[in-house]
């Protein structure tokens, strides 16, 4: 892959699967089109050395970069009495069902809401999960397990049955 119009090509085709991937990683309509902005940015400068499909390279480059932002605000982040309005992607934007379970996934840890993004809606290994995050497999599973127990006991996600008791 080296021409301008092969990265151009792949930018319209992928950059709405790209958002979808990033809006559930990072949980703000606007922080997820920044970071698919800046990820396509960063594979320009590389696209010339892609050898074979591009997707999974700049996956990579989005996931990596999602967490270098998060590790980055973590340390600045400070406690605020006003809780601010989500940006949730309209309608028209893209297809959402199960809008408890995308309101569930963005109470998450941001880690944990990163595996079982990888996980469960890219449909990754542990393995590849644990190399696009940087971390062990054994981590992956230990914050998939946390994740999963904590979207089991998430109220919005209970169902009659469970709410009535039964």
């Amino acid at each position: 892959m080296a021409s301008t119009v092969e990265f151009e090509d792949f930018v319209v085709s992928r950059s709405p699967a790209l958002l979808r991937t990033a809006y559930l990683l990072v949980g703000d309509m606007q922080l997820a089109e920044d970071l698919v902005q800046t990820s396509l940015a960063k594979a320009w400068f590389s696209w010339k050395r892609i050898n074979g499909d591009p997707e999974p390279y700049v996956r990579r480059i989005l996931v990596t970069t999602s967490v270098s932002w998060w590790r980055r605000r973590s340390s600045h982040e400070r406690p605020s009495g006003v809780i601010s309005e989500r940006a949730m992607p309209g309608s028209g934007e893209w297809p959402i069902s199960g809008g408890e379970v995308w309101a569930a996934l963005g109470r998450l840890p941001r880690r944990q809401r990163a595996v079982v993004v990888l996980r469960y809606v890219e449909d990754r290994t542990e393995v590849e999960t644990a190399e696009l995050l940087g971390c062990s497999v054994g981590t992956v599973k230990s914050q998939c397990h946390r994740a999963l127990s904590k979207l089991r006991l998430d109220s919005a996600l209970a169902t009659e049955d469970d709410r009535s008791g039964s």
